[in-house]
C-alpha cells in the first residue's frame, strides 16, 4: 500500500516538468490558439497558455482548499470548482513562463504536505460535490487524474494547431 502511494506522490511531483514539456510542444505564435470547435477535446476549453493558468488555480484554489479541509474537518463536503467562473474571476494573466513557474511552486507545496501523511491521515473521508464519498488517498488520485487531462488537452490543442 505504501508503495503505492509513493508512487503516486512521484507522478505529482513530476507533473510540473511534464506540463512544461507538453506546453512547450505549443508554439508561442499559438500560445492562445481557440479552436473553430471543442468537440473531442479532453480538457476544459482553455487555449494552452489558459490551460497553464488553470492548473494553477486549481492546484491553489482547488487541491490545496480540499486536502486542508478534509484533514481538519469531519467528512467536509468539497466544493466542486468551476471552472470558466474561477479563470473569469483573474482577469487577465501574465506568461508562461509564470504560470509555470507559480504552478511548480504550488505543486512542490501540495507533495510536500502529502508526503507527510500517515495511512490514518491518507484514510479521512470527504463528500466531493459532484463525486460522491472520497478520501484523501481518492483525492490524490483525481489530482493525477486532473493531470493528465491536461496533459492530453494541450496535445489535443497542438493537433488542432496542425490542421
Amino acid at each position: 500500500m505504501q508503495q503505492s502511494i509513493a508512487a503516486l506522490i512521484a507522478a505529482l511531483a513530476q507533473f510540473p516538468q511534464h506540463l512544461r514539456t507538453h506546453y512547450a510542444t505549443i508554439p508561442p505564435a499559438r500560445a492562445r490558439f481557440r479552436p473553430a470547435t471543442w468537440d473531442g477535446c479532453p480538457s476544459e476549453h482553455f487555449d494552452p497558455l489558459e490551460q497553464l493558468w488553470h492548473v494553477r488555480d486549481i492546484e491553489r484554489d482547488g487541491y490545496h482548499v480540499r486536502f486542508r479541509r478534509t484533514l481538519e474537518e469531519d467528512a467536509p463536503v468539497l466544493a466542486d470548482i468551476d471552472s470558466y467562473a474561477l479563470a473569469a474571476s483573474k482577469g487577465e494573466r501574465g506568461t508562461a513562463e509564470q504560470a509555470l513557474d507559480e504552478f511548480a511552486d504550488a505543486r512542490a507545496h501540495t507533495v510536500g504536505m502529502l508526503s507527510a501523511l500517515t495511512a490514518e491521515q491518507l484514510d479521512r473521508p470527504a463528500q466531493f460535490e459532484g463525486y460522491g464519498p472520497i478520501t484523501v488517498r481518492g483525492l490524490m488520485h483525481l489530482l493525477c487524474s486532473h493531470d493528465h487531462q491536461h496533459l492530453s488537452g494541450l496535445q489535443w490543442l497542438a493537433a488542432k494547431g496542425q490542421e
